[in-house]
């Protein structure tokens, strides 16, 4: 039976709100292709250019009810983000959906988009366009390089670097991650220290290798594509080209061969 490279073998997407990214009969990696420009027509208020320009916020800011308000008028509880235990209330009253970018967040360029109950801790950069979704977390340090779509529910961890990336809805990558043009899954998570390498050390196009042969991806620049469910161990790499089946997982401190890995696979 010939390998099926397509989305529908990776990915669960009925709940993605984003699963029109992935065109039918297209290859998976197909949407690192188109994800700047799909980015820019991704619906909702993108941050306004006074707060875009780079600089450190001076201040803690929840977005809420279609404004931006300094946070010292408000009452926030920092629960888990994902769990949906982020709180911000008003007088007692409790603003649902709200969002809070921390003071010290800086953000640069346009098309900047935040959901509902997300929040951004101090320290994170974040260049445009990025689309962070509904309850999704960006934690201190985290750098966002611009074409980020980022689930419901997903973490951008302390340290972790992103560029060209697609989170589907619970990925996580928590800790002193690199993930440079690359996607996970529904409820992937990376363990701390991984990284996804996305360039050839001799340049050319990226290329998997199958049963079936070796396939074209028509870029110089690709990671990984982890399947839903996929969890690495902690310090662990992957080689550019890299597609893991749902379900796999790599084991701490190994380095995976670049190619396709089907479902249930466990790299040692």
């Amino acid at each position: 039976m010939a390998v099926n490279l397509s989305a529908s073998s990776f990915f669960d997407l009925a709940d993605f709100v984003h699963a029109g990214i992935f065109a039918d009969g297209k290859e998976v990696w197909h949407p690192l292709k188109d994800l700047c420009s799909y980015l820019a027509d991704c619906a909702g208020e993108a941050l306004s250019p006074e707060l875009t320009d780079g600089r450190p916020l001076p201040e803690t800011l929840v977005l809420a009810e279609g404004g931006v308000f300094p946070a010292a008028g408000y009452d926030i509880a920092y629960g888990s983000v994902a769990k949906g235990e982020l709180s911000v209330s008003n007088n007692g009253r409790e603003i649902v959906g709200a969002s809070v970018i921390m003071a010290g967040a800086s953000f640069l360029g346009a098309g900047i988009r935040i959901g509902r109950g997300a929040l951004v801790e101090p320290g994170a950069m974040i260049k445009g366009p990025v689309f962070i979704g509904d309850a999704s977390e960006v934690r201190q340090g985290a750098y966002l390089r611009g074409n980020c779509l980022i689930g419901r529910r997903c973490v951008v961890g302390h340290v972790t670097e992103l560029k060209n990336v697609i989170f589907l809805d619970d990925a996580k990558a928590g800790h002193f991650a690199y993930l440079g043009d690359s996607i996970l899954g529904n409820n992937a998570n990376l363990g701390a220290g991984t990284k996804l390498a996305n360039l050839r050390l001799i340049a050319g196009e990226v290329r998997v290798r199958t049963d079936d042969g070796v396939v074209g991806t028509g870029l110089h620049k690709m990671g990984a594509i982890f399947g839903d469910g996929v969890q690495t161990g902690c310090n662990s790499v992957t080689n550019p080209g890299t597609l893991l089946g749902p379900r796999s997982l790599v084991l701490p401190n190994v380095t995976v061969d670049s190619g396709y890995h089907p479902p249930g696979s466990i790299i040692r």
